[in-house]
């Protein structure tokens, strides 16, 4: 679940910086590589989500990104994922 946050975090950041956010993007997991959970979360926490683009391009469809997840400033958990950004048909 903190994989998938941190995928609809690069979703609405793509979204909003190629103002595309009232577009309903499609994200699509293409990889999920060097993830590491190094602390639990559990209901009570805040999770502070921070996403950085490692490469994509503006009209360019594949993302790839870097992401963290932490809980009162301890890291939770750190991946990197490559996505497939694109518009349903008729948008």
């Amino acid at each position: 679940i903190i994989i998938e946050a941190l995928a609809q975090t690069a979703a609405v950041m793509v979204g909003v910086s190629l103002d595309l956010a009232d577009k309903n993007l499609l994200l699509y997991f293409m990889s999920i590589d060097n993830c590491k959970f190094r602390r639990k979360v559990g209901p009570g926490d805040a999770l502070e989500l921070r996403v950085s683009v490692l490469r994509g391009k503006i009209g360019g469809r594949v993302w790839k990104f870097s992401g963290s997840a932490s809980v009162a400033g301890e890291i939770a958990a750190e991946v990197e994922f490559t996505a497939m950004m694109e518009l349903p048909s008729g948008d």
